[in-house]
């Protein structure tokens, strides 16, 4: 690993110029492509010991399941490779930096930027469920915002095909403790609803400027996310963005939004005056995602169905994309629409990776197995 340093060249091709981000798996570089002449992004993997292959192969996952998508807010990869032991990814380079960084040095955000970066974001993980893939790892230091106010999902690190066997033991769990769903929690499979979650606690923690879940432990704030509801949004918060953001919290998978790109285009749908307004319904839905919408309630009326996440089952017809509403070249931006954005810092929080036993019995057998998860 000491020969990764400046002026490194990557499998020939790659010529590492600086380290700017490391996160669980590996460490992320801006490197110039000689083939291609431009900038992209590296991600090594780090060595590990234990455990190598399986944190190998979930690398190369990476690489498969992002490569097949294709969305404006979804970092693109443009290589997978290995040398000498070290497996790597070339990606979209990706100029801004992530939101982690941007609420540990401003705080809370105004609701405006928090409504343009939960409508992109929730866009990007529409596109990835509908291809059949879970983040499961949805958190500030995973979501990139550029300098003209455009979001990046990257870091599919941990993600897993729906229907793929995936590389995951019998009830172990992935990802990080204050952006863990309750169902992950209790050491259900993770789904689209698993990222709505994670995506309801990102917009609460940038609304309030902290973790709405922040406790002493691991295990704490892990069966906080089970058993206590998140702290108040601010008295400033429009209502219709708050309603959104709380059902995003719900605890029960089914009562989240019906999907990812529904609660893009709900987001959408807020438009500057009604984020304003006190009189504006805060579930308005437009386009496909209404008449998505209705065939879910006439089906629930019916009798139940087959879920999305199950295996097996049946789709339901995928709603047309609706993009958000984009501003003329040069045309002005009113000051409430203003992204925050600053310089790359590449801050990442840590990744937790816990071994849990299946949440099938009581409430201590759960706590006993986060405890020995914790030690690990």
């Amino acid at each position: 690993m000491n020969r990764l340093q400046q002026d490194y060249r990557l499998g020939g091709r790659y010529l590492l110029d600086r380290r700017i981000a490391s996160g669980g798996m590996g460490d992320v570089w801006a490197a110039h492509d000689d083939t291609l002449d431009r900038t992209v992004a590296v991600k090594v993997l780090r060595p590990l010991t234990d455990g190598e292959p399986v944190f190998a192969r979930r690398f190369r996952d990476e690489a498969l399941f992002t490569a097949g998508l294709r969305h404006p807010n979804i970092a693109q990869i443009y290589d997978y490779g290995e040398e000498d032991s070290l497996a790597y990814l070339v990606m979209e380079l990706v100029p801004g930096e992530p939101l982690s960084t941007t609420v540990q040095r401003d705080g809370a955000q105004t609701p405006e930027f928090v409504r343009s970066v939960m409508a992109q974001a929730a866009l990007a993980l529409g596109a990835a469920h509908e291809a059949g893939v879970v983040h499961r790892d949805v958190k500030p230091g995973n979501i990139l915002v550029s300098p003209d106010g455009t979001v990046k999902l990257t870091d599919f690190g941990i993600a897993r095909a729906v229907d793929g066997a995936g590389h995951t033991r019998t009830g172990e769990v992935l990802g990080t403790p204050h952006y863990l769903s309750p169902e992950q929690a209790m050491g259900e499979a993770a789904t689209g609803a698993s990222d709505l979650y994670a995506l309801g606690v990102v917009a609460h923690e940038l609304l309030t400027g902290r973790r709405p879940f922040e406790k002493l432990t691991p295990v704490a704030t892990a069966l906080a996310q089970v058993n206590d509801p998140p702290p108040p949004l601010p008295s400033h918060v429009p209502p219709a963005l708050g309603a959104l953001v709380e059902q995003c919290l719900a605890k029960a998978p089914g009562a989240r939004p019906a999907s990812a790109r529904e609660l893009g285009e709900r987001l959408g749908a807020i438009d500057a005056a009604s984020m304003d307004s006190v009189t504006t319904p805060a579930l308005q839905v437009v386009g496909a995602a209404a008449e998505a919408e209705a065939i879910a309630v006439q089906a629930a009326a019916e009798g139940p169905s087959p879920s999305l996440d199950a295996p097996g089952a049946a789709a339901r017809p995928a709603p047309v994309h609706t993009p958000l509403p984009r501003r003329p070249a040069g045309a002005h931006r009113p000051a409430s629409a203003t992204p925050i954005v600053r310089r790359v810092r590449g801050a990442r929080g840590p990744r937790v990776h816990w071994g849990w036993i299946p949440a099938t019995g009581a409430l201590t057998a759960l706590v006993t197995a986060l405890a020995m998860a914790a030690l690990r």
